[in-house]
């Protein structure tokens, strides 16, 4: 049984900070799956001494068996595709619904876990264009990416996708100049060469942004920085809407920060469109 389901069996018995508590499990899993006691009492207002009696609630033996319990939820969640394709999920909810709420939950659980302190750090360094901006993704989250990369190159100039081969993102790495910012976009099941490239970025004093799916990722053990995203989906492949609601928030903080600088290179953009004809409504 699922700690979800477990919740749901004994929500007529729980106080109401156990329904704080709750509300945090449930929608904040990576809290409770990584986290402390003490961390997730701070995320819910609670106890520490009141967590652990939520966990012996539910029928979990202390605050370990529940967190091993969520950490094997997420390790689900994130199964390969040829596994996920075979199940057969039956819901009297509709499919429309069902995603809407799945996708509704990546977003609020990825930006719920963002902490002031490191959004001002990375947003600070994506705001500076003396420091070139490298993204690095695997396969699967290049969609997202590229649009993270086509929105921050209007606000700003040293935006560049760091991919190919070998020789390429060595080249690359040579060339970028001073203490590079690098965002790195990967989930389980990691890619080799994203590791590696990794790697050669640390060599090379890059400052490193990781988007990835846990805080024990080989991703985040590179990084200077580190976010968590939620890709829980009711079909066979992760879902990356709470990685780009993330990278928007960045560009948002980045705009911000850069609003006279990015307006008129945003107005020089424009103006190139018009001179070219090139948009029509």
């Amino acid at each position: 049984m699922d700690v979800e389901q477990r919740v749901r069996d004994r929500a007529g018995d729980l106080t109401p900070t156990e329904r704080r508590i709750a509300d945090v499990v449930l929608a904040r899993p990576q809290v409770v799956a990584f986290g402390t006691v003490a961390e997730v009492a701070e995320a819910s207002d609670a106890g520490a001494a009141t967590v652990v009696r939520f966990a012996a609630k539910l029928g979990f033996d202390g605050f370990t068996g529940m967190q091993s319990e969520v950490r094997d939820g997420l390790a689900r969640r994130l199964r390969p595709a040829a596994e996920r394709i075979r199940e057969d999920i039956t819901t009297h909810t509709s499919a429309a619904q069902l995603h809407a709420e799945a996708a509704v939950g990546n977003v609020r659980a990825t930006l719920d876990a963002v902490e002031a302190g490191d959004l001002r750090a990375v947003v600070e360094r994506l705001a500076d264009d003396t420091r070139p901006v490298l993204v690095l993704s695997g396969a699967a989250s290049r969609g997202v990416a590229a649009q993270f990369l086509g929105d921050l190159e209007q606000l700003r100039p040293g935006c560049r996708l760091l991919d190919g081969n070998p020789v390429d993102v060595a080249r690359v790495l040579a060339l970028a100049g001073p203490q590079p910012v690098v965002v790195a976009l990967d989930l389980r099941r990691y890619e080799r060469w994203v590791l590696g490239t990794l790697a050669a970025a640390r060599e090379a004093g890059a400052w490193i942004v990781a988007l990835t799916d846990n805080v024990l990722s080989p991703v985040a053990e590179s990084s200077d920085r580190s976010f968590v995203v939620a890709a829980a989906s009711t079909g066979p492949f992760d879902s990356h809407v709470g990685t780009l609601a993330l990278l928007d928030l960045f560009v948002v903080e980045a705009a911000a920060a850069r609003r006279v600088a990015a307006t008129e290179r945003i107005d020089r953009i424009e103006a190139a469109w018009t001179a070219a004809d090139a948009l029509t409504d």
